[in-house]
């Protein structure tokens, strides 16, 4: 998994006449904690990302600073602090999914003994909710909290599986600035990835053929809630040597069935 999102975090407007009191000091708070979370560590660094005066940074960044929001080195740098940890953890304990596919994920990790994850989609892009490593050694990125793309990763396609509609458009936002009509490691065209997430949707698994890191293969299913609709989607990963072509043939009705347990857990009954 890669670092947060380097999509642009909205400057706040400085006239907010319609916004309740308290609006406008309250979305600058908020900016300033989206700005040091993409790295801006410093107080000029930080009001030219927000767009609010230095001055007013400043006091806002005392203010976090005193609430536990935000940490401050030793140098000045400026960090997230313990109570974004303490908001996130309580968070991710409070999302159904987390604690309903925690037991089935961990029995999936033991017969399978390679990295196992759960995802959802969030602000159009994977969200890590829980990971188990697997006990062959190898590392890779992903890290609980971290984001990914879609339409490169496995888990990503398992959360689109049921809307097609976005599937043209998801895959030509995410390719690489200067991609020409092909990418080393996906499908050549969005042509051929629609085709291949025609033939997803079908067999109810999808596939990561290290698309977005190298070496890394998986096989993702989606969960379904009470309605039917895909709240997240869990994968089995491993490094080339432990996902020749048969293995992912072989791992695609057990991953579809532990994702099949946690839907049934969270109230899905199939048709």
């Amino acid at each position: 998994m890669t670092a947060p999102s380097d999509s642009p975090v909205p400057r706040v407007r400085d006239e907010s006449a319609d916004a309740p009191p308290g609006t406008q000091t309250l979305a600058r708070g908020i900016a300033v904690v989206n700005a040091v979370a993409r790295g801006r560590t410093r107080l000029r660094d930080i009001s030219a990302e927000t767009g609010v005066g230095r001055s007013t940074t400043h006091r806002l960044l005392q203010l976090l600073l005193a609430t536990g929001y935000l940490r401050q080195h030793d140098d000045g740098a400026y960090a997230l602090g313990p109570a974004l940890i303490e908001l996130g953890y309580q968070a991710l304990q409070e999302n159904p999914v987390t604690g309903v596919g925690a037991p089935v994920l961990r029995a999936l990790a033991e017969r399978v003994h390679d990295t196992v994850h759960l995802a959802i989609e969030d602000r159009g892009q994977v969200l890590y909710l829980d990971k188990i490593p697997g006990t062959r050694g190898a590392v890779m990125r992903s890290q609980i909290g971290h984001r990914m793309p879609l339409t490169r990763t496995g888990i990503g396609k398992a959360l689109l599986l049921d809307e097609p509609g976005r599937w043209s458009e998801q895959f030509l936002a995410e390719r690489p600035v200067g991609a020409a009509d092909g990418l080393t490691r996906d499908v050549l065209t969005v042509e051929a990835f629609v085709q291949v997430m025609e033939a997803s949707a079908g067999r109810g698994v999808t596939f990561d053929l290290e698309e977005n890191e190298p070496g890394i293969l998986c096989v993702a299913a989606p969960v379904r809630d009470t309605s039917g609709a895909i709240v997240a989607a869990i994968s089995v990963t491993a490094t080339r040597p432990y996902m020749p072509p048969e293995r992912l043939e072989t791992l695609t009705p057990i991953v579809r069935d532990a994702a099949g347990r946690i839907s049934a857990a969270l109230g899905w009954r199939p048709r």
